[in-house]
């Protein structure tokens, strides 16, 4: 398996910046296990950097090192900056992708979520950046993926299947493009079209259960 696509810098996972070079610098000095940063990284971007919504951020960002300097994103704007701290470390990281409602039920309709993969001891393991708010509780796992979001028969939730080494496009297009959250709440893509760069069936029945 080439994983060098995941480890690839990019527009969004601006890993070069001095902002991330520093936070790297700052999280990872004298840690030398992968597990270990992996989830030093994922507690650090879940629980220090608020989610968007939850304090109504003003600014609205999209690549990561504008994630780390406002300390605030959308799910896929953090997914930027883990991806982007982890892959400072030669950690390949990708994006997984879940089709949810964007309120508590679907009466605003759905949206795109992100999360990460990363791989660690030769296998992808899924967290959720996300921020554990309103009764959200992921966690960093290396067995069951313990997720944001649990997919609800009730609504047309679900995963589509595979890792990404990209950020979801349309998703950031419209970040760029957005000043309130009003617009993300308004705009926010709700499928993806892509294929994925890795597809595995198996682990994200895991995802569901």
């Amino acid at each position: 398996m080439d994983l060098k696509i995941f480890l690839q810098e990019n527009k969004y996972i601006d890993f070069s910046s001095q902002i991330i070079q520093s936070k790297s610098h700052e999280l990872f000095r004298n840690i030398n296990s992968n597990t270990e940063k992996a989830k030093i990284a994922f507690e650090y971007v879940r629980d220090e950097i608020p989610h968007s919504f939850d304090i109504q951020a003003r600014i609205i960002t999209a690549k990561a090192s504008d994630v780390l300097k406002y300390k605030t994103g959308i799910c896929h704007a953090k997914a930027n900056l883990l991806a982007a701290l982890l892959r400072t470390q030669s950690i390949p990281t990708g994006m997984c992708f879940q089709h949810i409602t964007l309120a508590a039920d679907d009466s605003m309709g759905y949206c795109v979520h992100c999360f990460n993969a990363i791989f660690i001891d030769n296998k992808w393991i899924k967290v959720d950046a996300r921020g554990n708010t309103n009764g959200k509780n992921a966690q960093f796992s290396l067995e069951k993926p313990l997720l944001a979001f649990q997919n609800r028969k009730q609504y047309d939730e679900y995963f589509w299947n595979g890792i990404y080494a990209n950020p979801h496009e349309d998703t950031m297009t419209m970040l760029e493009g957005a000043a309130t959250i009003q617009d993300i709440i308004e705009h926010i893509p709700d499928y993806v079209i892509d294929e994925p760069d890795i597809i595995e069936q198996e682990n994200f029945k895991a995802c569901s259960q």
